[in-house]
């Protein structure tokens, strides 16, 4: 489980309130906590300093050292964030090496997109020089993951001085050095980091143990981004973060066990200061890691389902284990439905002749207390749940409660008569 700084901190590093960060990252069960964006350089904001991979002195006077001795000593892993793809024309990497910069004729650059031009790795040098940068600070610190960024497409992408097209000479340029990287650190993880999901190859899942699908975190668009992404790429390899109440990217409001809930179905983490979260918000999150930790192991190892509903409004899908003994489902509301009540909901991928205990699945069981719109009675929505067969489930389904929209709740299927089928916990 992942704490990320971006969203809590930005470009304002300050080491008290990181460690406080840390510690409150700790205390909800987070076990890899990651510095983002504005370490190194002349890096106080998103306008210089990219390709200086040097810590900044005027930051970190002391190094990163005392900010990762507290997270370890914490229990917790240590991660750090790099572009090391991308450069900046204001800094000093551009200055010494204007020629590094990838251009489609020698005296001229292409436009700048988010006010950042593309390092060209397939010059020996550049790519030497970004693979001595990243293997001084993997060796000189206990970092044990890279959050590798990649923020911007190569528009008129060409080496220098030939000219020739660049896209396919810079992207066996990145392979190489993520395989070299790799090698002389074999025990650093490193996740694709594109923005809006936009390197997601096969070549990079190779050299990589996470992708990122969105810069967004607002929970009602990424149950959209992570439904047809989950169609080509497993769950345990896509991020996704609870950020705060309101969305950093769409000012949008959601309640905690929406974003929760969204963010569990995925490589969960954290992206929110929780020095802002009230006591209420922080003991809720608390639930929703230990559930992840304790259902993480079915979402990684078993078969995403998405149900084949005709109402747009609602989606229902969920992981279940090869052997059918367990499955996890969330009840997903995004808009308000034409109907009502919905109708029965079939449940897939489950095993027809396995009778299953399914009950409401705490803390997704009711969302934030208010989950329910008005109406239907539903007799078995109780935390002894209902007995019933995959073939019934399949078949004819169950009616699911009325949510308001940007809602979930959670719905478990243990096999009868194993350890999972008994009710735990107050409804």
């Amino acid at each position: 489980m992942v704490a990320n700084t971006w969203e809590a901190v930005y470009f304002d590093h300050d080491l008290a309130r990181l460690r406080q960060l840390a510690d409150d990252a700790a205390r909800i069960g987070a076990e890899r906590f990651v510095l983002d964006d504005g370490w190194f350089g002349s890096r106080r904001d998103d306008r210089r300093g990219l390709g200086d991979w040097y810590i900044s002195a005027e930051v970190w006077p002391d190094g990163l050292s005392p900010l990762i001795d507290h997270v370890t000593g914490l229990g917790m892993q240590f991660g750090l964030w790099v572009e090391p793809e991308r450069i900046k024309e204001d800094s000093d990497l551009a200055r010494a090496h204007p020629d590094w910069i990838m251009a489609p004729q020698p005296d001229r650059l292409p436009g700048a997109a988010r006010a950042q031009q593309a390092l060209d790795l397939a010059q020996p040098e550049a790519s030497s020089y970004v693979l001595e940068r990243l293997d001084d600070l993997l060796t000189r610190y206990p970092i044990a993951y890279l959050k590798w960024d990649h923020n911007r497409d190569l528009v008129e992408a060409g080496h220098r001085p030939s000219g020739r097209a660049g896209v396919h000479g810079q992207t066996w340029a990145v392979y190489r050095l993520l395989v070299e990287l790799r090698a002389r650190h074999p025990g650093v993880e490193i996740e694709s980091f594109a923005s809006g999901g936009g390197r997601v190859d096969l070549a990079i899942l190779e050299g990589t143990e996470r992708v990122w699908a969105s810069d967004c975190i607002d929970a009602l668009e990424r149950q959209a981004i992570q439904r047809w992404t989950n169609l080509l790429v497993p769950l345990e390899l896509v991020g996704s973060h609870v950020g705060a109440e309101l969305s950093h990217t769409t000012d949008r409001r959601h309640p905690i066990d929406f974003r929760a809930g969204t963010a569990l179905f995925g490589h969960f983490g954290l992206e929110w200061d929780l020095t802002r979260a009230d006591q209420t918000e922080v003991e809720r999150l608390t639930q929703w890691v230990a559930l992840y930790k304790e259902v993480r192991g079915l979402l990684q190892t078993g078969t995403a389902v998405h149900a084949d509903y005709p109402d747009p409004a609602y989606h229902l899908h969920g992981v279940v284990a090869q052997d059918g003994s367990d499955a996890l489902f969330a009840w997903v509301a995004t808009a308000t439905s034409p109907s009502y009540p919905p109708g029965a909901v079939s449940f897939p991928g489950l095993d027809p002749d396995t009778t299953y205990w399914l009950r409401p699945q705490a803390p997704g069981d009711v969302a934030d207390g208010n989950a329910s719109r008005w109406g239907m009675y539903l007799p078995w929505w109780r935390p002894e749940g209902i007995r019933l067969t995959g073939r019934v489930l399949a078949a004819a389904g169950l009616r699911l409660p009325v949510l308001f929209p940007e809602r979930l709740v959670l719905l478990r299927h243990a096999r009868a008569g194993s350890r999972l089928s008994f009710p735990v916990g107050p409804p």
